[in-house]
């Protein structure tokens, strides 16, 4: 795993959340790309709606649309 997404702290639990929220995420996509809805991700402190692609798992670019700011 990349040094920066490995957790430093002593409890045990805390050790296994990094790859835990790579699975999540990566279920995520999956769950987006099957049901041909948008991921809601934040880029940049935006939050965005992309589409996945059908065989990447990253999200599409040039389909994706930024929300305006709610305040």
């Amino acid at each position: 795993m990349n040094d920066r997404l490995q957790s430093h702290l002593p409890d045990a639990d805390m050790q296994a959340a990094p790859k835990a929220l790579l699975r999540a995420a990566q279920r995520a996509r999956e769950v987006a790309r099957r049901t041909n809805t948008p991921l809601v991700v934040v880029r940049d402190g935006v939050l965005v709606h992309e589409m996945v692609g059908e065989l990447g798992d990253d999200p599409l670019p040039e389909t994706s649309k930024s929300l305006p700011d709610e305040k």
